[in-house]
């Protein structure tokens, strides 16, 4: 079916009474017969709304954004890789949207953060493109790999160590949320007291809220106060290595590339580590598979990178030129919105969701084409590394509520948990002994001043020491 016959039956349609909950969907003329993709209707169960526009429309349906704004949601696995993978027909530049260029996008606008043009990677096709993603990508490949887990451990027994002697924890505010901030900030040169305020306004910035502008702006001038410091005190960090880069980036490309850094490594792990854990504590299949020995801990975050992507959809693409989609005629400067989320349950690649597909890399987690996310396996070593070392601390964690209880917010960008509650056997926090090694194998200045540890708690700290997989196997065979 074409798009003018879509939309040609779409408007016959009789406007629904208010009680009707097709009204609060945004069907009708009012809205040209698209389904809205914001609001508590379509944020209550975003899969279920995915799953109800592809029986409708297939595998491209028309859809309105925040103000009722017209784009096309991308729900087929095949159709948001050829749309990923065709610059030439979908840009990633937002200058081409109708909707912009017609200025009937407002300044208080919360999806401008996102969708505003800044010079970044992210924006640009072609040469433009390669440029700054070279210097991306050669900044990220300095990283020293070993040094990420080792300084991704030490922030996660960090975070352990607030918590472990009360038996009880929010793994979402107390854990999963700050350990990608600690170690991002870090690796980009920046102060780990940053971290808490960031998170805050990363979170904010994502959900689209009202106060999302404030929040993107309070991100841009810690950032371009990062960047003034790092030309005077320059460091082996991030920062410095794109102000090195041969390309010659300017102080704002720069600047742009750390948030855009920043703020994609911190949802998509965050989210990762969250989703990963709480798989753990509730999935029996899941469970059964890590305690046989049937998957490993790569195998399990791919797993949840295939069943609950990071980022449910990513803003976006537009049309180059007059072009068709799925049967859909996509006009010049039409938005369209990636489906990761809808793509990875795509039927006509997964035709059965509970198999499980351990090693498999072929999700859209990360996007694809050009523009595949360049950081996806910082993220990984991040989120790998903080579980291994949350269980390693704390074996017996189990959810301490009814896995029904637990509540999740959504937006149009992401779904993830508000809180994941457990119980564990209190436990000391880590040894001064043991974290003066750790702090000296990270090459920091230890407290000379710290107490020594007793004999028991230097065997408490080898006895932490064993395999995390031998630990929680052996705990989930006694479930």
């Amino acid at each position: 079916m074409t798009d003018t016959s879509e939309h040609s039956r779409a408007e016959a349609l009789p406007t629904p009474p208010p009680q009707c909950p097709a009204s609060k969907l945004g069907l009708g003329p009012g809205s040209g017969g698209r389904t809205r993709l914001y609001g508590p209707e379509a944020e209550k169960d975003p899969y279920g709304l995915y799953e109800r526009l592809r029986e409708e429309h297939g595998p491209v349906a028309p859809v309105l954004l925040s103000g009722d704004l017209p784009a096309w949601l991308v729900l087929g696995y095949r159709e948001n890789l050829d749309v990923t993978r065709t610059p030439s027909r979908f840009s990633r530049d937002p200058r081409l949207w109708t909707e912009i260029r017609e200025g009937k996008i407002p300044p208080d606008h919360p999806l401008l953060p996102v969708v505003t043009w800044q010079p970044m990677m992210s924006f640009v096709d072609g040469e433009q493109h390669e440029r700054w993603r070279g210097a991306v990508n050669d900044s990220i490949a300095r990283f020293d790999r070993r040094g990420i887990r080792r300084h991704v451990t030490q922030c996660a027994n960090q975070l352990v160590d607030r918590f472990c002697a009360a038996g009880e924890a929010d793994l979402v505010h107390q854990f999963a949320e700050h350990l990608p901030m600690m170690a991002m900030t870090q690796l980009l040169g920046m102060p780990e007291d940053y971290s808490p305020q960031l998170v805050n306004a990363a979170r904010d910035m994502l959900k689209g809220t009202e106060t999302a502008i404030a929040s993107n702006e309070f991100v841009q001038e810690t950032l371009r106060k990062l960047v003034a410091r790092k030309h005077a005190q320059p460091g082996s960090d991030f920062t410095t290595w794109l102000l090195e880069h041969p390309v010659g980036l300017t102080d704002e490309e720069v600047q742009q590339h750390l948030r855009l850094v920043l703020i994609a490594a911190f949802e998509t792990t965050a989210n990762l580590i969250a989703n990963t854990l709480k798989m753990v504590l509730t999935d029996v299949r899941f469970r059964a598979s890590l305690a046989g020995g049937h998957m490993t801990l790569p195998d399990a975050v791919e797993q949840v990178l295939w069943d609950e992507p990071p980022f449910l959809t990513v803003c976006g693409r537009w049309a180059a030129q007059d072009t068709e989609l799925a049967g859909k005629q996509i006009k010049a400067g039409d938005a369209l919105v990636l489906g990761l989320a809808a793509g990875n349950v795509d039927t006509a690649v997964r035709p059965d969701l509970d198999a499980p597909i351990h090693g498999n890399r072929a999700h859209l987690a990360f996007s694809g084409g050009a523009h595949e996310c360049p950081g996806q396996d910082v993220g990984r070593a991040i989120a790998g590394t903080g579980i291994d070392a949350l269980m390693l601390r704390l074996p017996d964690l189990s959810l301490a509520v009814e896995e029904s209880e637990l509540p999740y917010r959504s937006s149009l960008l992401s779904r993830h948990l508000i809180a994941l509650p457990v119980k564990f056997t209190a436990c000391r926090p880590t040894p001064p002994v043991q974290a003066a090694d750790e702090a000296a194998a990270m090459g920091r200045p230890t407290d000379s001043e710290a107490p020594v540890a007793s004999p028991a708690e230097a065997g408490q700290a080898l006895a932490a020491r064993r395999t995390w997989w031998k630990s929680l196997r052996n705990w989930l065979r006694r479930r």
